[in-house]
């Protein structure tokens, strides 16, 4: 069935652009986002800023700083280590075993990149 030639049209007011739109886009693929959960993790997050402003941190020292449980603490170095974002180094000093963690040249970029998407959501929300 087709429209009678007498019926128009009728177009909607334009809408007000959204808060939201005004926003950056926080999530521009399926790949981005699973980088973003992988970094924004308190514990996450807080070892790598550890990291970035120390050479090195044992996981004694990261397990004091965070006060975590020895499992917790190893499964978020696990993720962060399987992404390339730390380095993870097995020693003994004397008969006791010493891990040490590095942020890598990856890590620190991925932080960067983590801390400019966040200040650009702030910047963007101060606007509003």
């Amino acid at each position: 069935m087709s429209k009678p030639a007498s019926a128009k049209r009728v177009e909607s007011p334009p809408r007000a652009p959204s808060k939201a739109a005004a926003l950056p886009r926080l999530v521009r693929s399926a790949e981005d986002g699973k980088f973003d959960r992988l970094v924004s993790e308190r514990v996450r997050l807080g070892m790598m800023s550890a990291l970035a402003v120390n050479e090195s941190m044992t996981f004694t020292e990261l397990k004091a700083l965070f006060d975590v449980s020895d499992g917790n603490l190893s499964a978020h170095a696990r993720k962060l280590e399987e992404a390339g974002l730390v380095s993870c180094t097995k020693s003994f000093e004397g008969r006791r075993p010493k891990t040490e963690y590095r942020l890598t040249a990856a890590g620190r970029k991925a932080l960067q990149r983590y801390l400019e998407h966040i200040e650009a959501v702030i910047r963007a929300t101060r606007r509003s």
